[in-house]
């Protein structure tokens, strides 16, 4: 091979790389933290997402409180709900018996509300959706 052919070849791999640097920082996630209500630590999958089928659903909220969860305008019964009340994670994944057996591909409204199980009342909600592939 000549000169001329190495630095083509070369040249050719300096603008790929530089294309995939490019890339990866124009596509990579801002890195900011959806705004939660006050107490809600984190919720999954997140707004907008686009996830696999067995995918559950997933609430945080401080410990001490007690959820309503409504999935595309359809209440999940409590007995339903996998609930850690010591961490206050609530959690839900469709399968046989259950309200939903599994997810239907497309778009998904979850919808989640909470009060205080015990003292003063302080109730909220978050209404979110995703995408099933």
């Amino acid at each position: 091979m000549n000169r001329t052919r190495y630095r083509v070849i070369l040249t050719l791999l300096g603008v790929a790389l530089a294309a995939v640097v490019v890339g990866a920082a124009l596509l990579t996630p801002n890195g900011t933290a959806p705004d939660l209500p006050d107490g809600v630590d984190s919720y999954a999958p997140l707004d907008g997402a686009t996830v696999l089928r067995q995918t559950g659903v997933v609430v945080d909220l401080s410990p001490g409180y007690a959820i309503a969860l409504t999935i595309d305008a359809t209440a999940i019964p409590d007995a339903e709900i996998a609930t850690i009340p010591e961490t206050g994670r609530f959690s839900w994944v469709p399968g046989q018996g259950k309200t939903f057996e599994e997810w239907s591909p497309g778009f998904h409204v979850v919808e989640v509300t909470w009060d205080r199980a015990t003292g003063l009342p302080d109730p909220g909600s978050l209404r979110w959706r995703f995408r099933v592939q």
